[in-house]
C-alpha cells in the first residue's frame, strides 16, 4: 500500500473493525489522502470513540454520520463530501459497513434477513448511486490512464463468511443471512469486488 496514492477516500462503517482499521492504514501512509472521510451511524456513540480520537489529530480525517439504510443521510453525507472535496470529486469509495444477527438455519426469519439485506446488500447500492456523481466528476479529471482506484473506483467489501467456495466455519456461525447479504454484494451488486469508475 505504499505507493497508494488517491486523493480522497470515503470507508463506510468506520468505527471499528475493519473500516477503523483502513482509515488507520491511510492516515499512516508515507502520501495519504487529501481527505479521508470515516462514516459511522453515531459519531457520539462510544463505538465511534476511537474514530473520533483519531479526527482530532488528523485535519484530513473527517468523520461523517452515515446511516447506508437511510436515503436522507446518505444525501447529507455526499453533501459534507462535496463541501470538503470543492469540486474535485470523490476517488475511493469503498463500501465497508454491514452487520450480522448471528443466526442458525434453524431461527432464522424473514425480517431478520430483510434487516440485513438492506444495511449489506441494498445500502451499498444506495451509497454508490448517490456518490457516482462525484466518483465521475474525480475520473473525468484525472490525468490516469486506463482504469484505477488512483482515477476512481467503487470497492465493496465482503468476507470469506460469504464465500461460496470456502464455506468457513459454517458449524460454529452459519447465519445464514450474513453469508447471503454478504455474497449477493460480492459478486452481483455491481458486476464485482472492484468497480472502476469510467468519467
Amino acid at each position: 500500500m505504499a505507493e497508494f496514492n488517491v486523493g480522497s477516500v470515503l470507508v463506510t462503517g468506520s468505527n471499528r473493525g475493519i473500516g477503523l482499521g483502513l482509515v488507520k492504514r491511510f492516515l499512516e501512509l508515507p502520501n495519504p489522502p487529501e481527505w479521508i472521510f470515516a462514516t459511522t451511524r453515531e459519531p457520539d456513540g462510544s463505538q465511534s470513540k476511537e474514530v473520533m480520537e483519531l479526527a482530532l489529530k488528523h485535519p484530513n480525517l473527517v468523520v461523517l454520520q452515515l446511516d447506508v439504510t437511510d436515503p436522507n443521510s446518505i444525501k447529507a453525507a455526499v453533501q459534507r463530501v462535496e463541501d470538503h472535496v470543492q469540486g474535485h470529486g470523490l476517488n475511493l469509495l469503498i463500501n465497508n459497513a454491514g452487520i450480522a444477527r448471528m443466526t442458525t438455519m434453524e431461527n432464522e426469519n424473514a425480517e431478520t434477513m430483510a434487516i440485513v439485506y438492506l444495511t449489506n446488500t441494498v445500502g451499498p447500492l444506495l451509497v454508490s448511486q448517490e456518490f457516482l456523481p462525484l466518483l465521475k466528476k474525480a475520473a473525468q479529471q484525472s490525468t490516469q490512464t486506463g482504469l484505477s482506484c488512483r482515477k476512481a473506483a467503487i470497492v465493496n467489501m465482503s468476507s470469506t463468511a460469504a464465500s461460496i467456495a470456502l464455506v468457513t466455519s459454517w458449524e460454529l456461525l452459519p447465519d445464514p443471512s450474513y453469508r447471503c447479504s454478504k455474497d449477493w454484494v460480492s459478486w452481483f451488486l455491481l458486476g464485482s469486488a472492484f468497480q472502476p469508475i469510467k468519467g
